[in-house]
């Protein structure tokens, strides 16, 4: 077992000389070490965010109104200012190399930005042919390949909207989105491969076409010539060579429209502004991922993922990014590493689950000589996540567990090239980023677990919600508990010296006797076992009243829950974590429902077992594997 807080890594000299905050620092004139930045950040927010408008050159028409007016949730940034993401991401040297792609099949593609440039100009161009015009919103249901970022790019540089689902959605869980924002335009592929498996999807498309109200075309990315049939294809849309323009539009002026899980109701359609996305990217980008010109920046995502929208911010800093489609593990579990050492990247991202499979399937990647980051999101890093990183893949690369959410599309904690590594502990609290833990009473503690609250506002913040004009629905997501501080639904304990260590959803807790525990402390033990791949924990206590804590693991092949396996557990437990953590039950099953990106739906199964329907409790087209809910059903309490 490794140590919570054990010293993995710490920044050379050259390291901190060379670092892109270090550089900043000097511009700024400021002195000091990274709590210093951190704390002038949250303090003085007009002057920090007008600082990386200015240090970065963004393009645009800064104006001649207040940066920050207002109180949370209702916050005016930049009044009078005009900009486009688009105009930003497309600067730069043509011949600089700014996209790669990559199949799972080894297929492949690159995009000098001079090509990315051509490529949006041409399907801008086919847009404006269909109507599309600031304010329209186009939809995509498409995985992470180029065509996705082109019609990206292109949507933005109109001023128009863009939202995007992955293929493997279901129809029903796209149409829920979508039907929310009323598309001009449909993007669709007819089909993707995954696992080495190819699955049609001309069928679902139609279906979802079909329910979209002033759908006024349906352009197909097809698999084979014609397969798609009916609507606009591909070919067609960029048909007309043209150069790019960029419509400027004011600092809040709708760039996407992201979506919360919809794992038991209807995504929440949350809308983030070109301007504060910009500067919140710039700034995550270069000052915690240290990116910038010459970096290969890859980050395993799907299109409906927030991380894909973060990934291609990469070209804000003059990055190349690697686009991937297709399983992190096909033909084995070793695919991404091989990938980044074919591709020279640089900083290396996934989720925390990606990490822990490849530390038990006892990997050593090899030629990473290029890597200097590695990213992890999604759900809490063990510490053994940690130590493996610097034992079996390079000693000395800065590993950034990060944690943020979709409402912002950054992290609110994070990495920095300042401050050294430690087991299972985030090192920072990023800049411009007020967050701090509450206890129950709502005062602010340290060194003690409590709810991650940010307690100043933050560009990225959403705009709003599509069809939320009053913004009831908006406060109720992140307001409601403590009014004027955002709630964001994660425990966290922030240690002296402003490191953070992240414990899960505060709403998912272990409230045993009293004694309040993070899931990912949890798991942390459970997990540790050879015997087991994955698990979940589930407390059914409510309303004060102690109910059966139960533990569902699924095994690695040839395993079985035996009497001394649980007998294990149990000891395990009850020394690590307390006696009152000891599992009632424990049962065995095929897998753990995640949701789409990879998170445990421990919330929707607590509701199965306490006699929600399961068609009630979580939605299965938001779900990676919903066929694994009934085995869930039979331990139910009525």
């Amino acid at each position: 077992m490794v140590e919570e807080g054990a010293l993995l890594w710490e920044p050379t000299a050259e390291v901190v000389r060379n670092a892109k905050i270090t550089r900043y620092a000097e511009w700024l004139g400021r002195e000091g070490d990274y709590q210093d930045i951190w704390r002038w950040s949250v303090e003085s927010p007009a002057e920090f965010w007008t600082s990386i408008w200015d240090y970065f050159g963004v393009v645009g028409e800064r104006g001649d109104g207040p940066v920050l007016s207002g109180t949370m949730p209702d916050v005016t940034w930049f009044e009078g200012t005009t900009l486009n993401y688009a105009e930003n991401a497309l600067r730069g040297d043509p011949d600089r190399l700014a996209v790669i792609f990559r199949d799972e099949s080894g297929n492949g593609r690159t995009y000098t930005l001079g090509e990315l440039r051509a490529e949006v100009g041409r399907v801008r161009a086919g847009l404006v042919r269909l109507g599309v015009g600031r304010g329209d919103r186009v939809a995509a249901y498409v995985p992470n390949i180029p065509e996705a970022l082109i019609a990206f790019l292109a949507t933005a540089s109109l001023g128009a909207i863009w939202s995007s689902c992955s293929p493997d959605f279901g129809a029903p869980s796209v149409i829920d989105r979508f039907t929310q924002i009323e598309p001009k335009v449909l993007i669709a592929v007819d089909g993707y491969r995954y696992n080495g498996k190819e699955f049609g999807r001309a069928g679902v498309v139609r279906d979802i076409a079909a329910k979209l109200p002033g759908l006024a075309a349906t352009v197909w990315i097809s698999s084979t010539p014609d397969a798609a049939g009916e609507g606009l294809d591909w070919a067609a849309l960029r048909a007309e060579a043209a150069e790019p323009e960029f419509e400027r539009v004011p600092f809040g002026h709708p760039l996407w429209v992201l979506y919360s899980s919809g794992t038991t109701g209807l995504p929440k359609p949350i809308v983030h502004g070109h301007g504060g996305i910009v500067l919140e990217h710039l700034k995550a980008l270069s000052f915690h991922q240290d990116l910038g010109e010459g970096d290969v920046f890859f980050w395993y995502t799907t299109t409906g993922w927030m991380m894909w929208n973060f990934l291609i911010g990469g070209l804000l800093v003059g990055s190349t990014v690697v686009l991937y489609d297709g399983s992190a593990a096909h033909p084995d579990t070793g695919a991404l590493w091989e990938l980044a050492a074919e591709e020279g990247v640089t900083y290396f991202g996934t989720g925390a689950p990606y990490i822990v499979a490849s530390m038990k399937a006892g990997l050593r990647p090899t030629g990473l000589e290029r890597l200097r980051g590695i990213g992890s999101t999604g759900s809490p890093l063990p510490p053994e996540g940690f130590a493996w990183i610097y034992a079996d893949v390079k000693p000395d690369v800065q590993l950034g567990s990060f944690s943020g959410g979709t409402d912002v599309c950054t992290g609110f904690v994070g990495a920095t090239p300042l401050l050294p590594i430690r087991a299972g502990v985030i090192p920072c609290r990023c800049l411009g980023a007020r967050v701090e833990s509450f206890d129950p009473a709502g005062t602010p503690v340290v060194g003690e677990v409590g709810e991650l609250v940010v307690t100043a506002p933050m560009p990225s913040m959403p705009v709003m919600f599509w069809n939320d004009p009053a913004g009831d629905r908006y406060r109720e997501s992140y307001f409601a508990d403590y009014p004027g501080v955002w709630r964001h639904g994660d425990w966290i304990k922030i240690l002296p010296d402003g490191g953070c260590v992240i414990y899960g959803r505060s709403d998912s807790t272990l409230n045993r006797g009293g004694v309040r525990m993070g899931t990912s402390e949890f798991y942390r033990v459970v997990e540790r076992f050879e015997e087991i791949e994955d698990s979940l924990v589930i407390d059914t206590g409510q309303l004060g009243q102690d109910g059966r804590l139960l533990l569902y693991v699924t095994l690695v092949p040839g395993a079985e829950l035996s009497d001394e396996l649980v007998a294990r557990l149990r000891a395990a437990l009850r020394t690590e974590l307390s006696p009152r953590h000891v599992p009632d039950e424990f049962h065995p099953v095929p897998g753990i429902p995640r949701t789409l990106s990879g998170k445990k739906l421990e919330v929707p199964v607590r509701k199965i077992l306490l006699g929600t329907p399961v068609e009630k409790a979580a939605n299965r087209d938001a779900m990676a594997n919903p066929e694994v809910l009934a085995h869930f059903v039979p331990q139910a309490t009525t």
